[in-house]
Formats: C-alpha cells, structure tokens, sequence
C-alpha cells in the first residue's frame, strides 16, 4: 500500500481510502443491502491490514450507525494516530427545524453528535456533505473553521458541488482568514466523467486533493451487463445515477472487459487503474462489501494500463447529466 500526501497537507493517507456507507443497520436506511456489524468488522480489519488507513463515512449513513460500527472496530484493532477518519455533515439527521443543512447550529451540534459514536475525541477529516443553498456561505465557513480551533477536527473538505461554489466557498475563507478546504470528495469514474471539465482541473491547479467516490460506478464497471446483484435491483440512488445513460455506457463497460480479460485481472482492477492515473485523484473511495473487493483494489495499485488502453477506455464516453453536484 503506497501513502500520499492529502492535498497540499502534511497529512498522509492511504492511495485507497475505505468507504463505510456499506456498514450500519439496513433498517435504519434506505439501502437493504449494507452489512450488520459482524459483517463490517471483518472488512474493516482486513482493510487495516491490507494498510489502508483512511476510512470514510457519515452521519446520516444508516442513521449515524455506520459511525459507531467503524467507531468500534477500529478502536479494537488500528492506533488512532496512525488513522485517518473522516466523516460528514449536511443530509436530514432528525425530523423538525435545524435537522439538516450547514448553518451553524447544525455543525456544532452533528461534529459532538459524530464523535460521540466514532468514539473519538476527533475527527481528521470534517466534510460538508452537499451545498446548503439555504445557509449563507460564510456562515459555514466560519462554523467550520471555529470546529477546527476547537480541536474537533483538523482538516475540512467538501463534496459534490460545483466548481464555483467550490471556489466561492474557498474565497470566503480565505478572505476572512478562515480554514480553506483541503480537498474534494466528488463523483468521477469511467462512466461518469463530468469532474474533467472544470472541477478536476481547479484542483489540480489549487493543489487539493481529490477523493471520488463511486470508482467503480456503483458496481457497473464490475460485472457484465446483463448481471443483477441485490444492490443493482435495490439501491434507487444508483439507478438515478447511471439509468439514464445506460447504452452509451454499456460500450465503456464492455471495452472495460475486454481489457481486463487481455490482462487476466478483474474488471475493477483495471477500472481503478484508469482512475489512479488520472490527475490530481488522492485516494478512490471503495466501498467494499466483501474481502475480494479489498484485494481486488490493492492489485489495482500496482496495475498500469497502455496509453492505448486508457484511449480506448475513454473514447466512447459522451456527456452525461449532471449528478451529485444537486
């Protein structure tokens, strides 16, 4: 497992970042098919052992006990100095007024609400979910900014969103002397590739780190095409993401295939290779379900496609709809 810097911090992280949406209660969520418990803690430990030490996860993953499974199991197997947690804030946490969104209010109360079970006295990484058009940017930042004076956190992030708030968010800081993000958690694999056109370069050029999730298209670069899963027929969310382009995909994913098949890997290695050459990307989040989808990520460290290879991959892809940035 190679270690990166997180942006331009001094912060090392793994170049696989674990994603946890997967652990938690099911019926305390929308998705059916997240592991219990005794399921997670495996995952969890092996992926401590295959060197990843970056895990990510939310306050709102199956009502904040994604947070307490991985809060637990790595308090019995990992240091915490030698981890990097990160979790988020935005998304509906209880009914009534101030249950969701970025205002002040709601980011001092959800940090103690995460700590409390992660079982930690901090967080490393603090992101803000989505972009709360509701709260006044700079009342966000400051909040932020105030969490990590506290102590609370020591680096902030943002997700999904467009490259201007991106930008806006980060003038805002940077003129009133607050806590700049540090890196960027947004949707970008081989079959959804909107991040090229103006996110991606900005932080290339601003020196932040990127952190995609969805690598792996939710599992639709894994599989063939025609192949069902209990997540496939279940999870709405990857249905609005990728339903509506499917033909145009479906050419991606079976050139996809046929690489894999030539280099006699697994279709997510080869399409975690694609995505770990393309800059300025930090670390993939993988959101493994099973011990395999953890080997099959760390062998696509050490996998480096052709030029050819990458052309070809790229070449059918045409423009999508826009997704998370919502």
């Amino acid at each position: 497992m190679g270690y990166i810097k997180l942006g331009n911090t001094g912060l090392d992280v793994s170049r696989l970042c674990l994603g946890c949406m997967g652990f938690g209660v099911a019926e305390r969520w929308t998705h059916p098919w997240v592991l219990n418990e005794e399921n997670s803690r495996p995952i969890i430990k092996q992926a401590l052992e295959l060197g990843i030490n970056f895990f990510d996860t939310a306050n709102v993953y199956s009502d904040g006990t994604s947070e307490e499974i991985v809060g637990r199991a790595l308090k019995d197997y990992a240091n915490r100095d030698q981890i990097v947690i990160a979790t988020k804030v935005y998304f509906k946490m209880h009914e009534g007024a101030n249950g969701k969104g970025l205002s002040r209010k709601v980011i001092m109360s959800e940090i103690d609400k995460s700590l409390k079970r992660l079982g930690t006295d901090y967080v490393d990484l603090y992101q803000i979910h989505r972009w709360d058009y509701e709260t006044p940017i700079e009342e966000t930042m400051e909040a932020l900014h105030d969490v990590i004076k506290s102590g609370k956190v020591r680096y902030i992030e943002a997700s999904a969103m467009f490259a201007w708030q991106f930008l806006k968010a980060q003038h805002v800081a940077e003129n009133n002397g607050w806590t700049r993000f540090v890196s960027m958690q947004n949707h970008y694999n081989l079959i959804y590739r909107e991040e090229e056109r103006e996110m991606m370069p900005l932080c290339k050029a601003e020196k932040i780190g990127v952190i995609p999730y969805s690598p792996l298209a939710s599992g639709r670069l894994t599989r063939d095409w025609s192949e069902a899963t209990h997540r496939s027929l279940t999870d709405q969310a990857q249905k609005s993401k990728y339903d509506a382009t499917a033909n145009t995909d479906r050419v991606i994913v079976e050139r996809l295939a046929s690489i894999a098949k030539e280099r006699g890997v697994p279709r997510a290695q080869v399409a975690l290779a694609w995505l770990l050459q393309k800059e300025p990307v930090t670390a993939p989040i993988i959101g493994a379900t099973k011990i395999s989808h953890l080997e099959d990520a760390t062998a696509a460290l050490s996998l480096t496609l052709t030029p050819e290879e990458m052309t070809l991959l790229e070449e059918p892809y045409i423009p999508h709809p826009v997704v998370g940035a919502l």
